[in-house]
């Protein structure tokens, strides 16, 4: 769902609603989990989140609505870190699966999978270097003055905030420069991927 706020700025956040749903009654949200210029780009990112991502937004938005009491969390830094991972390689492995060896990597919708793959990648790994103190004391500055309910189970959609924010700061190659790289070292990418994935270490 999407709308113009009062900064003139794009919001959106996402709603969810059983199959057999009458009405809105049914009905639960998110908080404004983006903030762009336009609508397109808010569509755009939100395609590029993943099952795991859609899961957990569901389970916490039924948890606030329901205002059940909240259980200690891990650390700030190590929540993320799982977050990303996971949602990074479910998507690299979606991709992955649809790419045989008689056409390579020419599947312009696998490609852009693994590239959306590879941003959160960067994200995560730039959140390990962070000391663990520093990064909470970063996560508490960039949630500052947002409208959204400090709870422990808005902790998901305060979470796409920070990640949005670090994403957008972090310098990234456009998608078709990444292409372009991504096809001529192929291996050295499917390594780092491996590395990080299944050997939960930085590279």
């Amino acid at each position: 769902m999407t709308f113009v706020g009062r900064d003139g700025q794009w919001h959106g956040h996402v709603t969810f609603r059983p199959q057999d749903s009458d009405g809105e009654s049914d009905e639960v949200r998110t908080a404004d989990i983006f903030i762009e210029a336009s609508e397109a780009e808010i569509d755009h990112k939100a395609r590029g989140l993943g099952r795991p991502l859609f899961r957990a937004l569901l389970s916490s938005a039924m948890h606030t609505r329901r205002g059940d009491e909240a259980r200690q969390s891990p650390k700030t830094r190590r929540w993320f870190r799982k977050l990303l991972l996971k949602n990074s390689e479910e998507l690299s492995a979606s991709a992955e699966g649809h790419l045989d060896a008689s056409d390579g990597m020419s599947d312009t919708a696998q490609l852009r999978s693994l590239y959306q793959s590879y941003r959160l990648d960067q994200v995560c790994h730039f959140i390990t270097l962070v000391d663990p103190e520093c990064f909470e004391a970063a996560v508490a500055s960039i949630l500052e003055g947002q409208r959204v309910d400090f709870g422990a189970k808005d902790r998901l959609q305060l979470g796409m905030l920070v990640i949005e924010y670090i994403e957008a700061r972090i310098p990234m190659p456009p998608f078709e420069v990444w292409v372009e790289d991504f096809l001529a070292h192929t291996e050295e990418y499917m390594l780092y991927s491996h590395t990080l994935h299944r050997e939960r270490r930085l590279p």
